[in-house]
């Protein structure tokens, strides 16, 4: 079956965000709450309210529930009263309602009397076991049933735990993680029908485990979050900041439950200042303003952050903490510092190695109790927790005889995954083409998307690599043409590059290019510490050189001889928006923040990027209208910087065309991007270059000259945003004077970028604007 239509029952917090993130699929929703009782002497209230105010706060969440506000329309708002026989037209019913067995159970059979056949249920429940809401309901309702754990905020957070029951139909099981992975985008794991299931059973125990190592070893939690972020491969938010975020009386009711529960309630007990917190001071984190750490203002009006001090329970402002073990390790990769940090001494040590061995010897305690694959626990702490590596994944790094051996010089007993693997001699889960089980047996493994790292374990598979960029052979005719500078910055080694990609297709006989990569980011844009050096130094041939070069690959893109699928993810700005919209298709992420945003460091496009949303915009004027609405909406997307807030964003600002896709699951978008190459290349035309593009002349320019003027008296220019402006202006003007019936080509657009971009580089505003950004990450109002 198909699922068309949806309805989420429960319109709070995470039943709204998850209609909306059903409503980003493009899918229909009918959303469904209770009817509030009538009050004395007060007007009737809306019977649909609550359901209202969920779409509401969607509307109004931050950070946005919405790709696009117009999404809000595909929700329909109703209520259980008046609304519930509607259920029988929707393919998935999945409830948010409050966590209590028997509202959940007698939700269930209301939905029962009015569901079509076909439809699939589940639960969002955190907590509550799928298999005891559904006691009580029929053989065909229970085949039917497999719960649906969102993450909030759903749209955001990759994870979607799928617990089936040992009553689920495995179709049903097989056509619903279709439907999550390809649909809503959702990193799926299928979990056991237990406690906590995977993620908020690992890593609750994770999180109660570093309050009392902090304790042993009397450091404090901001050194605790200083070693357990971005140090070990996790989140800024670390273990205490994560913990005012989620709330600590979530993370002290799931602890609670999930230790009487199992029986674990040494494992999940709490530190007593933490108790203290929850149950005395009632500071709950950010939701009541103070947890561990407490935002407030000081005299100047600025915003700081304040420490906890556990020993006095007061807060009191702290420089950061120096921690000797991290320096230790500053500036090496993600391997070497779990390393360093793992092996180092004093205190940091002792502790680190402390969180990290109970960590491991939990995780592998759990296997076959909440997951029965490796892959799917690394996975849900990964996809749930924002971790670059899963517990296995990073006993590999390290060794997993190695962590074995710290286990036991600890005293601890082993859990029969890990005594298998003492036993085998075997250091590592996953191995070449196969991984270890829940029990210790090895089993063939194949990842369900590409993931590049595990294509060049390959030798043959990396047809050529350089420090920036690799070209990499995707299988099936496909070459991958990979950045992988800091932050994907497009500098020479990537421009070069590409001619190269050309050329080995070409030579090579391949049937066309994808241009991405799996970094953190598509790419951040042009190398700016080389343009400002090349400006400081007057090298004006050799940038001017930089600048061709660029256009020459971008363009290139466009007119090569064979299809090329440009595939953006997540930042995608400056030089890595030009080099998308020159492609003959994008296949991009869902969450794809593009824009052209040279204007904030003093300079303009000039890798093709002003002259084609021109031609664009331009395309769109229906013949024998005014040139005047192209140049406006060209000027006012390249003149303010915007950045588009999804794909679906980028769309309407004019990024994206209809020719273009949008991939919902980001770990899909290269084998997207695979499949629209091979599909266009059996009938591929070369296209050739346009050379009658409309321009207005010095009216364009006198039209943007208005609009400067207005900006400025209003103060919402600076002195120095009205001279880039006009550097832009003369390029969308095509550079032809007073000819108003004039037609150029898209090579003398180039060379007005080109220019403009030299005049600006040469000036101290725009020099100032790049040694800012580059120094402090955000633009100088100059």
């Amino acid at each position: 079956m198909k699922i068309q239509k949806a309805a989420v029952i429960g319109a709070g917090v995470m039943g709204a965000a998850i209609a909306a993130q059903l409503s980003n699929a493009g899918i229909p929703v009918l959303l469904l709450d209770i009817v509030l009782p009538d009050k004395p002497s007060a007007e009737k209230p809306d019977r649909n309210f609550l359901a209202k105010a969920g779409i509401e706060r969607a509307l109004k969440s931050s950070p946005a529930a919405f790709m696009s506000p117009s999404n809000a329309k595909l929700i329909t708002p109703g209520n259980l009263e008046d609304d519930l026989d509607k259920l029988k037209n929707c393919d998935w019913i999945i409830e948010a309602i409050i966590e209590k067995l028997e509202a959940k159970r007698d939700l269930w059979a209301r939905v029962e009397q009015v569901a079509k056949p076909s439809a699939i249920i589940s639960s969002n429940s955190s907590g509550i076991p799928m298999h005891l809401q559904i006691e009580g309901r029929s053989e065909d309702f229970q085949r039917r049933f497999v719960g649906a754990h969102f993450f909030n905020p759903p749209r955001y957070l990759h994870l979607l735990e799928v617990i089936p029951t040992d009553k689920t139909d495995p179709q049903v099981l097989a056509t619903f993680t279709d439907f999550a992975d390809h649909m809503l985008g959702k990193g799926v794991v299928v979990a056991n029908d237990v406690p906590g299931f995977i993620s908020n059973r690992i890593g609750v125990y994770g999180m109660v485990r570093a309050m009392k190592h902090m304790e042993e070893q009397g450091l404090t939690p901001a050194a605790v979050d200083q070693l357990t972020g971005p140090a070990i491969g996790r989140p800024k938010s670390a273990t205490f900041r994560t913990a005012d975020l989620s709330g600590l009386d979530i993370i002290y009711h799931v602890a609670n439950d999930i230790g009487q529960v199992t029986g674990d309630d040494e494992d999940f007990s709490l530190t007593a200042p933490f108790r203290q917190l929850v149950e005395e001071k009632k500071w709950l984190g950010d939701k009541t303003g103070s947890g561990f750490y407490k935002k407030t203002r000081g005299s100047d009006g600025k915003s700081k952050i304040l420490n906890l001090n556990l020993a006095t329970m007061e807060y009191e402002e702290a420089e950061p903490p120096k921690l000797a073990a991290l320096n230790a390790v500053k500036g090496k990769s993600l391997n070497e510092r779990v390393q360093g940090l793992y092996e180092a001494q004093g205190p940091e040590g002792d502790f680190m190695r402390g969180v990290l061995n109970d960590g491991f010897w939990y995780a592998a305690k759990m296997a076959g109790t909440v997951s029965d694959k490796l892959q799917d626990i690394d996975n849900g702490l990964k996809w749930g927790f924002g971790w670059e590596q899963g517990p296995f994944e990073m006993m590999d790094a390290l060794g997993v005889q190695k962590v074995i051996a710290n286990l036991e010089a600890e005293g601890r007993t082993l859990p029969p995954l890990l005594t298998k693997m003492k036993a085998e001699g075997r250091d590592t889960f996953y191995g070449q083409g196969d991984i270890a089980d829940a029990a210790g047996n090895v089993q063939p493994y194949q990842a369900p998307y590409l993931i590049l790292s595990d294509l060049k374990k390959d030798p043959s598979k990396v047809v050529k690599k350089t420090a920036g960029a690799s070209l990499l052979d995707l299988g099936d005719g496909v070459l991958l043409l990979e950045f992988h500078s800091k932050m994907n910055a497009l500098g020479e080694d990537a421009i070069r590059m590409v001619g190269t990609a050309h050329k080995t297709v070409q030579e090579m006989g391949y049937a066309g290019l994808v241009i991405g990569n799996q970094g953190e980011h598509f790419s951040a844009g042009a190398n700016l510490p080389l343009v400002l050096s090349q400006a400081q130094d007057e090298e004006w041939d050799d940038l001017s050189a930089m600048i061709t070069q660029f256009q020459k690959a971008t363009t290139s893109l466009r007119y090569s001889p064979h299809p090329v699928v440009v595939a953006p993810f997540n930042m995608t700005l400056g030089g890595g928006c030009e080099m998308s919209i020159h492609a003959d298709c994008i296949t991009a992420s869902a969450e794809t923040y593009m824009g052209l945003v040279e204007v904030g460091v003093g300079l303009i496009p000039a890798g093709g990027g002003t002259k084609e949303m021109l031609l664009r915009f331009t395309d769109l004027v229906q013949k024998g209208q005014p040139l005047l609405p192209a140049v406006q909406r060209a000027f006012e997307l390249i003149g303010t910087a915007k950045v588009s807030t999804s794909a679906q964003h980028a769309r309407e600002l004019g990024f994206l065309q209809e020719r273009d896709l949008i991939v919902m699951n980001r770990d899909n978008v290269l084998a997207e991007a695979k499949r629209k190459v091979l599909e266009l290349a059996p009938n591929y035309v070369q296209p050739v270059p346009i050379t009658d593009i409309p321009v207005m002349g010095e009216a364009a320019i006198a039209a943007v000259k208005s609009v400067l003027y207005g900006m400025k008296e209003g103060g919402f220019i600076s002195q120095y945003d009205e001279v880039v402006s006009l550097e832009l202006a003369k390029v969308l003007s095509g550079g032809v004077g007073n000819n108003r019936q004039a037609k150029v080509s898209e090579q003398h657009l180039l060379d007005l970028e080109r220019e403009a971009f030299l005049t600006l580089a040469g000036k101290k505003g725009t020099q100032d604007r790049i040694a800012h950004m580059l120094k402090t990450g955000k633009p100088l109002r100059n």
